[in-house]
């Protein structure tokens, strides 16, 4: 075989994104969450008084203006579980609804787990490897020393078949997400998010489908009346139809020019009109604002305020209910879907949407770089905090008698160059063959 034809062979093996068309803003996006998810688990360890709803309040005057002033926004962890189920929902519809066809719905389906769950058994795997061998006593002594109430010491799986039933789990698991050993193993103990995206796409293959087969008006009604009833049960899933819906607007409504028209106010009465019959209409600027600046002010009023209310609301929500009054018990047991986030969300896409210069700002090189990547560091970067970063910061402070600041920005600087490479190196080892396996794996079934 000679080199031009082993090449064009190839090209059936490369992974390609479903945010691949005119959209890779949407990968900006997810780039930026990788910095943000970055800065949440480097500080959520190391400085874990700057960061918002941390148990750990008392700290310097640096770390509380940076917990009250920029944490909410730029290293939210109630932001990025969100923001992930969102911008998860609003991408992984592209393919259908550019090609709505059966095959193209068999072959998300299809793919979908296997593309996931290749690279989650691998992460696990090193994880069992290196803590097997090291042990978490250091990690113990470390949060103790410290006094870090934030953190947790990560679950050791003791044997093979303990790590099979981990892995199994991890994308059969319907509730209690974050219990499941497959979770607690991982460091940052937050590996059930990918749990959460994977069981949240069945709820937009099953929605998607009816997109070319319904009137548009009635789509965006009824996904209204989903969001409502989704968001009084506390399911994840008022996330994820608002993420489909802006699929739906974008590719099938032209969202963007309407947007650029304003909003259209003459809804409920046909009297809003000008002299010459035409609607008045707002820009669209103030009700995405106006969405945006809500869900801050509320952040912000429960991080730096109130936070004996940060959970408040969930007591009454129609969820299981595990105390014999009210769901008391219901913040402990499930990492709950946030009213303040959802309407810094749907600000942010309203933005996002309907602007250019927005799109292209997300659309720069580093950030879809990084978006590409995003599992990859998902998965690398607590690992290699947790075994370098940790055993480096304590040899800093014990053996070398380095202050804290220079103990933390010399454990940053390190933790870069050894998560940087390692992510590029499990993206193009494991990520990529495993979305390359599982195409070829569809269409050799369906061959």
């Amino acid at each position: 075989m000679d080199f031009q034809s082993f090449v064009q062979k190839s090209e059936k093996f490369k992974a390609r994104s479903p945010t691949i068309y005119d959209q890779q803003y949407l990968l900006g996006v997810r780039g930026l969450l990788v910095l943000q998810a970055f800065l949440w688990v480097f500080l959520q360890t190391f400085v874990p008084v700057a960061v918002a709803t941390s148990k750990n309040t008392t700290g310097s005057v640096f770390q509380v203006v940076l917990r009250k002033g920029f944490s909410v926004i730029f290293w939210n962890e109630h932001l990025l579980y969100g923001a992930l189920i969102f911008l998860s929902a609003r991408s992984i519809a592209i393919p259908f609804i550019r090609d709505p066809t059966k095959c193209q719905v068999a072959r998300s389906v299809f793919t979908r787990g296997l593309s996931l769950w290749f690279p989650l058994a691998v992460s696990l795997a090193i994880i069992k490897l290196a803590f097997s061998q090291t042990g978490v006593r250091y990690i113990f002594d470390f949060k103790t020393s410290t006094e870090n109430k934030s953190m947790n010491v990560p679950y050791v799986i003791p044997n093979t078949l303990a790590y099979f039933n981990s892995v199994f789990n991890l994308l059969w698991t319907t509730h209690d997400f974050s219990s499941q050993s497959g979770s607690t193993a991982f460091p940052s103990q937050t590996l059930w998010m990918v749990n959460v995206v994977y069981m949240q796409s069945f709820t937009v293959y099953m929605t998607m489908v009816i997109i070319p087969y319904t009137r548009k008006k009635w789509r965006v009604q009824a996904a209204f009346f989903f969001v409502l009833t989704a968001w009084w049960c506390q399911s994840w899933a008022w996330f994820t139809i608002s993420g489909l819906l802006f699929a739906d607007m974008v590719m099938t409504m032209d969202f963007k020019a309407c947007s650029q028209r304003g909003i259209s106010i003459d809804v409920f009465s046909q009297r809003l009109r000008k002299n010459d019959g035409s609607p008045f209409r707002i820009p669209v600027w103030i009700p995405a604002g106006f969405c945006v600046v809500s869900g801050l002010l509320m952040e912000y009023l429960w991080v730096a305020w109130r936070p004996d209310l940060w959970n408040r609301e969930f007591y009454y929500h129609s969820a299981l209910y595990y105390t014999p009054d009210l769901n008391y018990d219901y913040a402990n047991r499930h990492t709950p879907a946030r009213n303040d986030i959802y309407l810094m969300l749907v600000g942010f896409f309203l933005f996002l949407e309907s602007y250019e210069g927005m799109q292209r700002f997300f659309d720069n090189k580093f950030f879809v770089y990084l978006g590409k990547r995003s599992l990859s560091f998902f998965l690398v970067q607590s690992t290699m905090m947790y075994l370098v970063g940790i055993k480096l910061f304590t040899r800093l402070q014990d053996v070398n008698k380095i202050s804290f600041s220079g103990s933390v920005i010399v454990t940053l600087i390190a933790c870069l160059l050894v998560i940087v490479p390692l992510a590029e190196l499990f993206h193009r080892a494991i990520v990529m063959p495993s979305k390359a396996f599982s195409h070829r794996a569809f269409d050799f079934i369906t061959s």
